[in-house]
């Protein structure tokens, strides 16, 4: 596999099959395409287009992602080995991050409606700012997550570990949901 070091892509359409490590990706658009077996380290996406996108056994390693597109991205599919990825500004909407261990992952000013985290370990994860509407939480480990400013999540105490885990008004509301209660 190629190796490539310290580039700069802009406004492209695609990529060879290859290592990557400490790239900048600005304006690329990855479309429906199939990044299987690609390796990023320590790179960073800034407004890419990624719906759709396959990411099967894709190596996502210190990665960030800034001002992305990222619909329906199935993260659950790539490579768990040392996976740790920035999103920030980002819409993650219908994404997938079932049964992933992603310790202190961050998800800031995050657009995360109908996101899959079940099952998922989010210890000390940062939600901050981040719109969680009909996002999924289903024995899921979010033990110290950051919720502060967070909105539109329900999270059952009951099916999931939030121990230390920081929400602020109004959306604390959200833990009550499944009691289907009406609070003024």
């Amino acid at each position: 596999m190629e190796n490539i070091y310290n580039q700069k892509f802009e406004c492209f359409v695609g990529l060879s099959i290859a290592e990557y490590e400490s790239c900048i990706f600005e304006s690329g658009d990855f479309t429906k395409h199939n990044l299987i077996g690609f390796v990023f380290i320590d790179c960073v996406f800034l407004n890419s287009n990624f719906n759709m996108v396959e990411v099967g056994n894709t190596s996502f390693k210190q990665v960030k992602f800034i001002d992305c597109k990222m619909l329906g991205v199935r993260f659950d599919t790539c490579n768990p080995f040392l996976f740790e990825a920035i999103f920030e500004n980002c819409y993650l909407n219908l994404a997938s991050f079932y049964k992933m261990k992603i310790r202190k992952a961050v998800f800031k000013n995050c657009n995360l409606v109908e996101t899959d985290f079940t099952e998922a370990h989010l210890m000390e994860s940062d939600f901050s700012e981040s719109n969680l509407f009909r996002a999924i939480f289903k024995q899921t480990n979010l033990v110290k997550a950051n919720f502060n400013s967070a909105k539109d999540y329900t999270i059952d105490p009951d099916n999931n570990d939030i121990k230390k885990a920081k929400f602020s008004i109004p959306g604390v509301f959200g833990l009550l949901d499944k009691y289907n209660i009406v609070i003024k």
